[in-house]
């Protein structure tokens, strides 16, 4: 199934279609979306250690900036494609003006395993790629952050190759040309865990609405990247217990729970779940059948087929990854009862911290861990509820709900602003 994977690209049009409808959105405005603003292809060589040169290519696409600069993450991945970040790029749009965050949406990456490479590589690809992107970023016109693959160190050498190309004068001013940096370098509190956290809020409002413990539940991630792991790690705190995750290199379970601090700690020394000694081996087909209360897709996009959705036996899918859920699977989950919290939504407490990152460089300020988890889970359950309100209003499935309060702000935006020329 996984090599034959649907276009993410068609499914994220198929999406903003569904949801046009619902929504009433113009056709002039649809097919604006329909497509991403800039499309940048650059091809660059890097020094390998033993001296040789390669060529990389690397992608930046830029969607929509109506309510405000580029932004989204790199992704350093062997399967990176030109469609696969004009999908995510897309997903950006909607998960910004879905929270009234004043960014628009993009997305970049660069095609190649990082796994196959040194730090010092890594160093030369990443400061590479971001002098061949040039003026095509900038702390008011696009903003990358990580993504899958990358991370704080990586976003620091962006940063710091972006400040030493511009004007000298302004240099610090620069800082804010990424987000997702480490605390030295200007990030901020709270933004290692945002995506987890944000995930986690929507899980105990779920909750909350249907009166269901969370104290003694279960549940399984796919992916135990930053994503998962940090999730895992919160919701493990509401007496919840991991019993199955996986990754690139495979899948394991434990009924009778996994600690997801140890594996964490297995993780960062192996670099996979495989051959944890707190769990036992299994498949992909049996990790989709373990029976949980909650299933956090947090690895890549399209991880959910026909197959995958049939063999769920869970009470509420929280998509932690973007676009996990192919389209033709979603009425397969609705069929069968199971609630389904989209992307745009679940795992946007990264893009809102990131927005809290880029404020405080800004302003030349920073602010405690309390502020910004407050300031976070405040902004989630905000979203949470008016997405929920949407759903019930229109008898429409959260994907579209979320989707509809999305455009229908960027609708507004260019309703009033009228299309230039």
């Amino acid at each position: 199934m996984s090599d034959q994977k649907p276009n993410p690209y068609k499914i994220a049009q198929d999406q903003l279609e569904g949801a046009a409808k619902i929504c009433g959105l113009p056709v002039a405005i649809a097919s604006i979306l329909s497509q991403p603003k800039n499309e940048l292809i650059v091809n660059f060589p890097v020094r390998m250690d033993n001296g040789e040169y390669k060529l990389f290519k690397g992608y930046r696409v830029q969607h929509n900036n109506i309510l405000g600069p580029y932004k989204g993450g790199i992704r350093y991945h062997e399967m990176v494609s030109l469609d696969e970040i004009k999908a995510l790029a897309s997903w950006m749009t909607y998960k910004c003006a879905l929270h009234d965050i004043p960014f628009g949406g993009g997305k970049g990456g660069i095609k190649f395993s990082p796994r196959d490479h040194s730090q010092s590589e890594l160093e030369r690809i990443t400061r590479r790629f971001t002098h061949a992107l040039g003026a095509n970023i900038g702390p008011e016109y696009d903003i990358p952050a990580p993504d899958v693959g990358t991370n704080g160190q990586i976003m620091v050498w962006m940063m710091d190759t972006y400040m030493n190309v511009v004007g000298f004068a302004d240099k610090n001013a620069n800082r804010r040309v990424v987000t997702g940096k480490t605390l030295a370098s200007g990030g901020s509190h709270g933004r290692e865990s945002a995506t987890g956290q944000g995930i986690v809020h929507c899980i105990t409002e779920w909750a909350r609405d249907r009166h269901f413990d969370l104290n003694g539940a279960t549940f399984s991630v796919q992916g135990f990247g930053n994503v998962g792991s940090n999730a895992s790690k919160i919701l493990a705190r509401t007496g919840a217990s991991l019993v199955a995750t996986g990754d690139w290199k495979g899948y394991i379970a434990n009924g009778d729970g996994i600690n997801p601090y140890k594996l964490g700690e297995y993780v960062a020394r192996t670099g996979s779940v495989m051959g944890y000694p707190g769990a036992r081996a299994i498949t992909r087909q049996e990790f989709f059948a373990t029976a949980v209360d909650i299933f956090i897709p947090a690895a890549l996009e399209l991880e959910i087929g026909i197959p995958e959705a049939k063999a769920l036996s869970c009470k509420l899918v929280v998509e932690g990854a973007n676009g996990p859920t192919d389209s033709v699977a979603e009425p397969i989950l609705a069929e069968k009862g199971i609630a389904l919290i989209p992307d745009i939504l679940a795992n946007s407490g990264g893009v809102v911290v990131s927005y809290y990152e880029w404020l405080q460089n800004k302003r030349s300020e920073r602010w405690d861990l309390e502020e910004v988890e407050e300031r976070l889970a405040k902004r989630m359950k905000r979203t949470y509820l008016a997405v929920n309100e949407y759903a019930a209003t229109k008898k429409c499935s959260w994907r579209n709900a979320a989707l509809c309060i999305a455009l229908d702000r960027i609708g507004k935006a260019y309703s009033e602003r009228g299309i230039f020329p």
